[in-house]
Formats: structure tokens, sequence, C-alpha cells
């Protein structure tokens, strides 16, 4: 910190030439009328002020006159707006990120102030302190990005919008703010840009920095434990197994009672007793014959800095068999189906009508992809669309490399599978080419890809390329283990056997009817307009809240979904001290960051104390004078 002071308007100074004018008036002298007296010894007070007004007679020193000049000078100074230098770069144009993520409202036990609180008033020291050339704009970082301010000089509304923020119970995107910042520096130099966070974010972040970033890291909050996973899938009795995962901080142990409410009365209680960074999974079962709401609850033992994720919420559909369609010409299929239970299997012999929606489609022909359904399966063809990417040849060829962690593919090995039809890449084509329209390589082959999957907003599809009945592939271990792959997809697809309970910060998709407008009511009261698409799927909608979110519109009287926190990073209140950017670290700083301290209005209130001194010295009663 520089103490010097500054000034910001050096033009201010031109003010003090009315000195000038204030001190050629007690050098003036004053037109007296001439009197005979009989004796001067009671008139020295005239004949000194006849000699002080006199311009070639020394100045006597006056009162009223080092008053004026003192409340002239201070005036003029606070009209240059000094301020104390505080060493740092001073940044012209300021952009300051907010985390307003879910683990910004952990609390400290002492202070029991959330850490968002602690961002709002250091960034309100910052905006008390900004000087006349500065501007600030203001940005929330959440899930997304959210711009508060334009670049602005007006105190008043950065508080105002500084006051508005909340924190949101979801995780925190920085990636998203930051090019949102790269965005605002086309419109004005930004040189720097000022963080304030907990830290609770991924360490690596890519991103190439434009600009300086002073990364200002809050005091951390204290102990957590919260409810991170809950799921839940039917056993082999055709009941439900409820699935929990407590999690617990590092700061110390946390007893806690968990109890699990099934369609708002409880049916289970646990209590446990968690060590520092320790969890534990939680198993409760339940008997559901229809549609039924789960409630689990975590009420901790000891201290607890987030209350967002004490509670987690689950809805467990309707039971039903799954509706699968097989082109009757792909038997290796329908015979590794035939065992599979609560599934019903089309076309049946002798059928003439099929249902108008199916769960799961596997064909040999392209026509059969239109059919309704959650996951559809070609078989043995190229789709139209890639037709001049791709050409099948009959040639012996081999698989090359598979995605492993692909839900298709998980536990196959394909190693040694032979097939007598090769993909071929047409000429100039390549991967890039399949990226573009939405697809992705599952399976490569010698001189292209093998099996294909597209995501869809309202199903998934996945492509052989080749006929799997003119390779090795059904004769392999790996081809019922993939066939079981698909249809427990299926079932999450479908949410029949195994469902997962709904995070923020979006709403699962749910179907209604077509390009109809729906109205959301939020946790907090508030309410939100959102369409559904042609198909008739409402998707999309902001979820920040933890909590039950109710839907209304055509065919949609009073539903509700409701939304946890559950994630792992946010209940661990963890600290990064140190971001990685495209190899350019980025240290923490947990000092509140220096600004230069403006002095106008410390000047301007002297001024005003020395102009009430002079009105209350030389207009109090004299003394000596009687009432």
């Amino acid at each position: 910190m520089n103490f010097w002071p500054g000034f910001y308007s050096l033009q201010g100074a031109w003010f003090l030439l009315l000195l000038i004018p204030l001190i050629v008036f007690y050098f003036l002298k004053l037109k007296r009328p001439h009197q005979r007296v009989p004796s001067l010894a009671l008139w020295n007070q005239v004949i000194n002020d006849r000699r002080v007004n006199s311009p070639f007679q020394k100045f006597k020193r006056s009162i009223l006159l080092l008053l004026q000049i003192l409340l002239l000078l201070f005036l003029v100074l606070a009209l240059m707006q000094p301020y104390i230098q505080s060493g740092a770069e001073r940044a012209e144009y300021l952009p300051i990120l907010i985390d307003c993520s879910a683990s910004m409202a952990a609390t400290d036990p002492q202070t029991k102030k959330t850490r968002l609180e602690l961002a709002k008033e250091r960034v309100g020291e910052l905006i008390d302190n900004m000087l006349p050339d500065q501007r600030i704009s203001l940005v929330a970082v959440g899930s997304t990005a959210r711009r508060l301010t334009d670049f602005t000089d007006n105190q008043r509304v950065l508080k105002k919008s500084l006051a508005t923020l909340e924190v949101d119970d979801v995780p925190s995107q920085l990636e998203d703010a930051l090019r949102m910042t790269q965005a605002l520096s086309r419109t004005a130099p930004i040189k720097s840009v000022l963080f304030y966070s907990d830290g609770n974010f991924p360490k690596e972040i890519d991103f190439e920095l434009p600009f300086e970033l002073n990364y200002q890291l809050l005091p951390p909050a204290g102990a957590n434990l919260g409810i991170t996973s809950m799921n839940a899938r039917v056993n082999q009795a055709g009941n439900w197994d409820v699935f929990l995962r407590i999690e617990n901080s590092k700061q110390g142990d946390s007893p806690a009672v968990v109890e699990l409410f099934q369609d708002g009365q409880s049916v289970a209680q646990e209590d446990i007793l968690l060590g520092p960074g320790d969890s534990q999974r939680l198993e409760f079962a339940v008997n559901a014959e229809g549609t039924s709401r789960l409630k689990a609850v975590l009420t901790p033992g000891a201290t607890d800095s987030l209350s967002a994720d004490n509670e987690a919420f689950l809805t467990l559909p309707q039971s039903r068999d799954l509706l699968v369609y097989v082109d009757p010409e792909l038997s290796s299929y329908r015979y590794a189906l035939d065992d599979s239970k609560d599934l019903l299997l089309y076309p049946l012999p002798d059928q003439d009508s099929l249902p108008p929606e199916f769960d799961l489609v596997i064909s040999g022909a392209e026509k059969d992809m239109d059919r309704e359904s959650l996951v559809k399966l070609g078989v043995g063809f190229v789709p139209e669309e890639l037709q001049k990417y791709i050409k099948l040849e009959p040639e012996l060829t081999n698989i090359v490399d598979w995605n492993r962690s692909s839900t298709l593919l998980r536990h196959v090995e394909l190693s040694d599978v032979q097939i007598t039809q090769q993909p071929v890449w047409t000429k100039n084509s390549g991967v890039e080419n399949l990226e573009e329209l939405g697809y992705e390589v599952l399976i490569h082959g010698k001189l292209g890809p093998l099996l294909l999957q597209k995501r869809n907003s309202a199903d998934q599809e996945y492509y052989f390329l080749f006929n799997t009945d003119r390779s090795t592939l059904p004769y392999r271990v790996g081809f019922p283990i993939m066939v079981s792959n698909l249809v427990q997809l299926t079932l999450q697809e479908a949410g029949i056997a195994e469902t997962q309970a709904a995070a923020t910060p979006i709403l699962p998709a749910i179907e209604f009817q077509p390009e109809q407008e729906y109205q959301i009511t939020t946790p907090e009261g508030k309410r939100l307009t959102a369409e559904s698409d042609v198909n008739g799927v409402l998707s999309g909608v902001a979820a920040l809240h933890v909590g039950t979110y109710q839907i209304n519109g055509a065919g949609a009287k009073d539903s509700e979904i409701s939304v946890s926190l559950l994630n792992p990073l946010e209940t661990s209140l963890v600290s990064v001290e140190e971001m990685q950017f495209s190899e350019v670290p980025v240290s923490a700083s947990q000092s509140q960051i220096d600004s230069d301290k403006p002095l106008w209005s410390e000047f301007a209130l002297i001024a005003f104390f020395l102009l009430l001194l002079e009105w209350w010295y030389f207009q109090r009663k004299p003394s000596g004078i009687p009432t």
C-alpha cells in the first residue's frame, strides 16, 4: 500500500486561484469617515484594522481568513478526487466473477456466515472504493455463467445486483464464465479478471487465459455430511432395492440418522457414524406395486455446513414388461432374448398387428429404424445419410479396437472376432464426417468403422455396419453379454427395472403433449414457462434448487418432479488452491485484494466541518453583551 495520495482530476487544482480574490479582499483598504476624538487609547482596534487594510502594512493574523483558506483548500482537494494508491496495477475495466454454486452456501461454524455472504462483503468493499474512471461488471458462476451487470461505474446498480445474488444448488462451471469474459474482452480492454470462490471445482480447466486471473480463495467452511447417490433396482422377488451413498468431508467424525420415507410415510431408519473423508453405502428394501415417491432425509448429529445435500428424492415407476421388436431374419438375437424375463418379444407367430411403440428395436432393415422406440439397433447396413462416407465390401476383416467404456460393450471381448463384410471409408472421408452428423465410432475395423452410436433427444441408435450373423460374434461368449447389456440399457432408458434420482441443474425430460406450453413452479415459488417439442417431450428446464417442481399444462395437471443435489464434489467441500490452465498455473490468494481508496468524501467532510466551525465561531453571541 502506497500511502502517498494520487489525484484523479488535476484540473481541479485551477480552483486554487480563488485564493487570490480571497486574500485580496482582506487587503482592500476600507474607506471610513474621519472623526475627531479626544483620545486614541480606546481605539487601538480601529488603528490595527486600518493598518491591515493598507496593502503596504504588515498583514494581521486573522482566524476568519485562515478558516476560509482551509475551507477552500479542502474543497479544491475534494474536486481533485484524491485517493490512496494500493501499489497494484489498477484495471479500468474489471470483470468480477462470483461463485454461487451449492458449496458456497456452506457456513462457518463460528461466524455463521456463508461463503457467498463473505464474497459479497469483499466485492462490496471494492465497489465502495471504485475510482471515477473504473468500470465493473459482475458475473455469477453456477452451472452456467450469468452476467449481472454490464461494465458500469454506478455503485448503486452494482450493489443492487450484488444483493440479489443467491446460491444455486448446482456445481460450478468456471469454464463457461471464462468464455463469457473472453467474449466481453472483445468490447472492452480487459487486462485482469477477479474471481471469488471457495475452490470447489476441478483443478484442470480446458481454457487458454487471454488475461490475468486473480483467484481469491475464501476461507474454508466447517464439516459437512451429505447424500451423494440414490438409485433403486428391481430384485428377483419383484421388490425394489434402494441404495444410498452417504459421504463425509475431511474435517472430522460425523454421526447421523438416515430415514427413508415412502409416499410421506417413514419405512426405514438407520444410524451411521462416518470418520473424516469416509463414505458408506446403505441399502433398503421397499415394496411398491405402482408408482411410488421416495424421500431420503439425513439428520446430522454434529456440525453440518451444507443443508442442500441432506435430502434426496426418487420416483419408483410402474412395473411392466419390456416391449422388444426383433427382425425375424436375425435369429441369433431372438435366440439370445428367448430366456430373458419381463419382456415381450415381437413379432409373434401369426400376428398381424404390432404395438405402436416399442422399448427396443433390433432389425436388419433400415425402414424398421423409423419405428417408435427408446433404443434401436440396426444390423448389416449403412444408414442412408452415411453411404457417401462408408461402403460395404465382401472382404474378410477383424476388429482392431473398441470402446470398452461403452454401456453396450461393457465386459465384451472382441479381439478374435472374424467378419466376412468389411466397411471401408470412401475417398477423403473420416471420423470427423460422422461426428458432424452426431455419430460416435464404438468399434474400429481395419479400413473403416464397424459399430456406430447416435444419441438423439428421444432415443439412442446403434448400427452394426456388417451383418453379425456373417461373423463369429454370435458364437462368442461376448455376444449374449452384449445382448444383455442392450436389454439393461433399454431398461434404464425406460426406467422400468432401474431408476436413479434426478439431480440439479436440469429437470429430466418428460413426455406430455406436442408443442404445448407448460408452467413450472420451482421449490422457492418462482414460475417458469417451457414448451414441449414436436414429440411432446418437455426438456431443458432449469432446476437450480433442490426440491419438488410442479408442472401444469395440457395433460400435466399437478405433475411433480423432485430433484436432488447428489454431487460428491459439492458435499466434500474441497478447495483447489491452484488451477491449471493449458500449462499455466494460477495460485489462490486468501488475503483481500488491495484497492485504491478514494479520499474525496473525507476532504469534503472536513470542509463541511470547517464551514460549521466558522459559522459557530463568528455567529455566536459575543461575551459581555447582555441578553
